[in-house]
């Protein structure tokens, strides 16, 4: 791949700003000053990238995968209304890509959520037919019993749906709190059927979605996984 496409290709800018970052000596790959525009280049071969000396993150091509904890008071969307972007926690290069997210987590939600450039990835992780788990924690309003959690196993219907929705799994850690497998992604899904089964969501993390957790990961934190 030529210098200045692969440069475009990890969001430093058009084909002609790259060129000129070049011919200005600002870029740096595997720390040694990248010279010609038009030199040929191996993306799998650079293994760190800077320009005037600070360090971005090599964006892997052409495909990237990103895992991020998800904090509280964060929108999944690019055009947020009430709160900041999720997006906004990544580099401004690894932004100007153009990620998607791997479905949604509302803004009070926290935990897992992935993010791609691959759309065949993300219909695959978030189609029905795949049947891909999310596990979830939710901190409930009101004590509960094995009651609720045979409730969500057996079913529920959600308010404005025409058939019961199931829990793959659901277990309490404790009263107040609840393990909550699910293979679907509607809209608000768990604190609908929650609130179907006679309970409410006073807080909730997805700890795990598919093969992925947020292990090691702080709040507000991203790293580039491989599915």
């Amino acid at each position: 791949m030529q210098l200045t496409k692969y440069l475009q290709a990890q969001g430093i800018g058009s084909r002609k700003q790259c060129r000129q970052l070049i011919e200005q000596g600002r870029i740096a790959i595997n720390g040694a000053p990248a010279e010609h525009p038009a030199a040929e280049i191996e993306p799998t071969q650079v293994h760190s990238l800077a320009i005037d000396g600070e360090a971005l993150a090599v964006i892997p091509l052409p495909y990237y995968y990103i895992l991020l904890h998800k904090p509280a008071g964060y929108e999944t969307s690019h055009k947020p209304r009430d709160y900041p972007s999720i997006f906004s926690l990544l580099p401004d290069h690894l932004r100007a890509t153009g990620p998607q997210a791997v479905g949604r987590l509302d803004a009070d939600t926290t935990g897992v959520l992935l993010l791609t450039n691959d759309g065949a990835f993300n219909h695959r992780q978030t189609s029905p037919k795949q049947h891909v788990a999310k596990l979830y924690r939710a901190t409930l309003k009101h004590p509960a019993g094995e009651e609720l959690c045979a409730t969500l196993r057996q079913g529920v219907l959600l308010h404005d749906d025409n058939e019961t929705v199931a829990a793959a799994a659901a277990e309490l850690e404790s009263p107040h709190s609840l393990l909550l497998t699910l293979t679907e992604g509607k809209y608000h899904q768990v604190k609908r059927m929650v609130a179907a089964a006679g309970n409410r969501v006073e807080a909730l993390h997805r700890l795990r979605f598919g093969d992925w957790d947020c292990q090691g990961l702080q709040p507000g934190e991203w790293r580039f996984i491989q599915p």
